[in-house]
């Protein structure tokens, strides 16, 4: 039985593809994935595939189907690769895979009443619209294949034949990821269950919202996201996945609170979601949430170099998987070169930070290796989602206010409730971890083994 049990909200970029692959390839002890649900995110869709004039409820609706492909094409590589290796008299690999077959649900398309983000592929629209997995499913590959490093060059560089969405690693549910989240939270003990959310958390808020006493059964909630005391890699304060969905973040991080209305997005906010019921009925029970920012994960890279040494040599001997992650991150070092400065072309310096697979690690070691992880407990943060500049933004209190005790009086003129003792956030924020140079060859080593050629050795 393994230690952790998780389901996983995903929008398959880049490092979230490493992040699932490094999941799946744990040891079966450790991690079990019940669930993957995809929503959409941060796919690169290219205008010469994509419409950018498209109205916006089509916008999402395509890159949620990117997203769901990208997934799916990624278990058939991993198929491809796991015939590969027994050929080959390698261990064939992914142990957790192989002992939980994991659901694939469809999440939400589209931020929550139908917000939007301020990139050159969204166009404004109204009439928010949520298709239904079961028409996900069925027209999953019925669009031109989307210019994505996932789909279009790795595939190119793997010769990989179009998925079908239906495989023998995976079961596709027809409800809609945020029911299967509820319905497994509901049929495992309370604390057993740990949330990641390495996406925007529309699908979490949506889930919380619709049954928020089930969803404070899970044990944890790990989320990648946020910007705190660094830089936002969207705009200077906001991070992509709670940019993405700000209204979203602040409804989830609002049960962490002993009174979740204080820092909840205003009402005004065209979020199709009811609000959570007064605490008399929620009960004392909060969610813990533990927030990885880019503070955090930025400093955890892989190098091109660490690639190369580790995937070429799997590549000369026809590894599909080595050909096909080595394939999406030549791209990605060459975007990254092509967008930030320090970085030399075709170095073996250039890096990319590994920013969702740090979640995953959290939930493999967090606690057999507890005291390697520093965390800070009970932080009030809070998400903006209303301002013109700063909405995302990852907002605590920086003044040397003295804080209200508990029983206390409130604090007079006390703007916001910050300085309340039963108002506010209760966030937990990695600072900490096992290594920042650790996490690449723990990943790669995880993913890509360390055998020799005789069958069944392990080095």
């Amino acid at each position: 039985m393994a230690r952790t049990k998780v389901i996983i909200d995903t929008d398959p970029g880049t490092d979230d593809v490493l992040a699932l692959l490094y999941a799946l390839s744990c040891r079966s002890e450790d991690l079990e994935i019940l669930l993957i649900s995809v929503t959409f995110g941060n796919v690169d869709v290219q205008k010469s595939v994509f419409n950018p004039s498209l109205p916006v409820r089509h916008v999402f609706i395509y890159l949620s189907r990117s997203c769901l492909r990208n997934a799916v094409s990624m278990f058939r590589v991993i198929e491809k690769e796991r015939q590969w290796r027994k050929d080959h008299g390698r261990l064939d690999g992914f142990d957790a895979l192989k002992h939980a077959k994991p659901i694939i649900a469809v999440g939400a398309d589209e931020p929550l009443g139908g917000e939007r983000m301020k990139a050159a592929y969204y166009h404004a629209g109204q009439h928010p619209h949520h298709s239904s997995p079961s028409e996900t499913w069925k027209h999953l590959f019925d669009l031109p294949p989307p210019g994505t490093l996932l789909t279009s060059t790795a595939a190119s560089a793997t010769h990989t034949d179009p998925p079908s969405a239906t495989h023998n690693l995976f079961t596709p549910s027809s409800s809609p990821s945020h029911l299967e989240i509820l319905r497994i939270l509901e049929a495992e003990p309370s604390d057993t269950i740990t949330l990641i959310a390495i996406g925007p958390l529309t699908t979490f808020a949506t889930a919380a919202a619709h049954a928020p006493q089930i969803f404070l059964r899970a044990k944890e909630l790990l989320v990648m996201g946020g910007a705190v005391e660094v830089p936002g890699n969207m705009t200077p304060v906001g991070e992509f996945n709670t940019i993405a969905d700000a209204a979203a973040a602040a409804r989830v991080y609002a049960l962490t609170s002993p009174e979740p209305e204080s820092t909840m997005p205003p009402f005004g906010e065209k979020v199709n979601l009811p609000a959570y019921p007064n605490t008399s009925v929620l009960g004392d029970r909060r969610l813990k949430v533990a927030m990885f920012p880019l503070d955090i994960t930025t400093r955890h890279t892989l190098r091109r170099d660490e690639v190369y040494a580790k995937l070429k040599p799997l590549c000369d001997s026809g590894s599909p998987l080595a050909e096909w992650v080595l394939a999406i991150l030549d791209a990605t070092f060459k975007k990254v070169e092509s967008l930030h400065e320090g970085h030399e072309v075709g170095g073996d310096a250039t890096y990319v930070s590994m920013h969702d697979p740090l979640c995953i690690w959290y939930a493999v070691t967090g606690e057999t290796q507890a005291h390697e992880w520093r965390m800070i407990e009970g932080e009030d943060i809070r998400i903006e989602t209303v301002g013109q500049w700063t909405r995302g933004m990852c907002v605590v209190d920086r003044r040397d206010r003295k804080k209200g005790r508990e029983g206390e009086e409130e604090v007079e003129g006390d703007m916001g409730d910050w300085l309340s003792w039963k108002k506010g956030n209760r966030v937990y924020r990695c600072i900490g971890t096992p290594g920042e140079r650790a996490l690449a060859g723990v990943l790669l080593d995880c993913v890509f083994g360390r055998q020799s050629t005789e069958k069944g050795k392990e080095l």
